[in-house]
């Protein structure tokens, strides 16, 4: 069974032990007594819980302590994020004959709640990652697959998802880049905006317009790094999401095989939008993660923050936003996993469940965090304390993998068309 496999190579590493500094507070998520109120394990089979434990430890000894570093320095943590495909972390919803982990949406959003307690960022671009290798899993040819799902899944090589343009953001149906077939190559002309990982990546798969305007006009293509006419913007300073670079990819008669096309022509806009069904899933699930450990920050802060002569906990205001975070929290995971579970059922309310789960976990779980900032009172503006990182790392998840504005147009459009 493949979530017996997958189990055995999140084994490989072992159980890590409790460290100091900013790694301690995270592992109090798994160890420490977390109310079963909020508790992330509740609902799950015994091997969800060994994947999520795995993911925790991961978290607090190998992401946790080096956020703040990641962040400041804008380092990408190549060799950090390649311990955790050794996991089985690179491509977990990836058929394992390429090398993934076979698990399932569940199982998925599971994990990168998990390790986004550790560095949401990270996270963020670790399941933009899979949501490419699952993409030429899905839709390559046997060929594309064997080529490129291996060392996508062991994170040897790095992937980048290209879909936005300067031109082009909510209403992407309308990108501009080009692919004119000349022989058995299509040649690219146009660029990508706002790209995850550009530049320092190695694959990247692209949206492009081999027809007519619309939808029905877009072709999916994978580009290496290193072809001709492949190029890069500048990396972009950016709020958040610092450990991982953001350029514009760039193409100026780049000349790209025809069999490196995903699906047929006309199909790249749809298998863009399965991938994002999946993505949104995995961005909510990253919210999440960094709305949980919010919480528990702030519930720490606040039990030995005296003022007044006593703890901020004796605060009856303070208990009740306690216990309102916590309700969104929970609320939020609920939506979450029930998503994930329809588009893994391929039930005919997946897009629209997909759409509430980022639209709403989004907006609530940035909104805990900011409600943990401002529990800190003046430290949670310093860098020192990892709370402001929670908020500037999560503020983003309501713009990208569609806009919450975009999420509230598809549910309408769902209800609407129902009616």
């Amino acid at each position: 069974m493949a979530a017996t496999a997958a189990l055995s190579r999140l084994a490989r590493l072992g159980s890590y032990g409790v460290r100091r500094g900013r790694g301690l507070i995270f592992n109090r998520i798994q160890r420490r007594g977390v109310a079963a109120c909020v508790d992330p394990s509740i609902g799950l089979t015994d091997e969800q819980k060994e994947f999520q434990k795995v993911a925790f430890d991961f978290a607090a000894n190998e992401m946790a302590p080096h956020m703040a570093e990641w962040d400041q320095n804008e380092i990408f943590p190549v060799e950090t994020m390649r311990k955790a495909a050794q996991l089985g972390f690179g491509g977990i919803y990836v058929r394992p004959e390429v090398g993934g982990s076979g698990l399932s949406r569940l199982d998925t959003s599971i994990i990168f709640e998990a390790l986004s307690t550790g560095c949401t960022s990270t996270t963020a671009y670790i399941s933009i990652h899979n949501m490419c290798a699952w993409m030429i899993d899905t839709f390559g040819s046997n060929e594309l697959r064997e080529k490129f799902c291996p060392d996508l899944c062991s994170m040897e090589k790095f992937a980048s998802y290209c879909l936005t343009e300067p031109g082009s953001g909510s209403d992407a149906a309308s990108l501009l880049t080009s692919a004119k077939l000349q022989g058995d190559h299509y040649v690219l002309n146009g660029s990508k905006a706002f790209i995850s990982g550009g530049g320092d990546t190695d694959v990247y798969v692209v949206m492009c317009r081999t027809g007519g305007k619309g939808p029905k006009g877009i072709s999916c293509v994978v580009v290496e790094k290193g072809t001709p006419g492949l190029s890069f913007g500048k990396k972009e300073k950016k709020v958040g999401w610092n450990s991982q670079p953001t350029r514009a990819v760039i193409f100026e008669d780049c000349a790209v095989p025809v069999t490196n096309r995903l699906g047929s022509e006309g199909q790249g806009f749809n298998i863009a939008m399965k991938g994002l069904n999946g993505g949104r899933i995995n961005i909510a699930s990253c919210s999440l993660g960094a709305a949980h450990a919010s919480v528990l920050l702030a519930r720490d802060h606040i039990s030995v923050r005296k003022q007044f002569g006593e703890t901020l906990s004796n605060s009856q205001f303070l208990q009740f936003k306690l216990a309102e975070m916590a309700t969104r929290l929970v609320a939020s995971r609920l939506l979450v996993r029930q998503a994930a579970l329809a588009l893994q059922e391929d039930r005919p309310d997946a897009v629209s469940l997909c759409s509430m789960a980022k639209l709403f976990a989004t907006d609530e779980c940035f909104s805990i965090c900011n409600q943990a900032l401002q529990m800190h009172g003046g430290y949670g503006y310093l860098k020192d304390y990892a709370v402001q990182q929670f908020v500037r790392d999560t503020r983003v998840h309501q713009i990208l993998e569609g806009t919450n504005e975009v999420m509230r147009m598809i549910i309408a459009r769902d209800l609407l068309t129902e009616s």
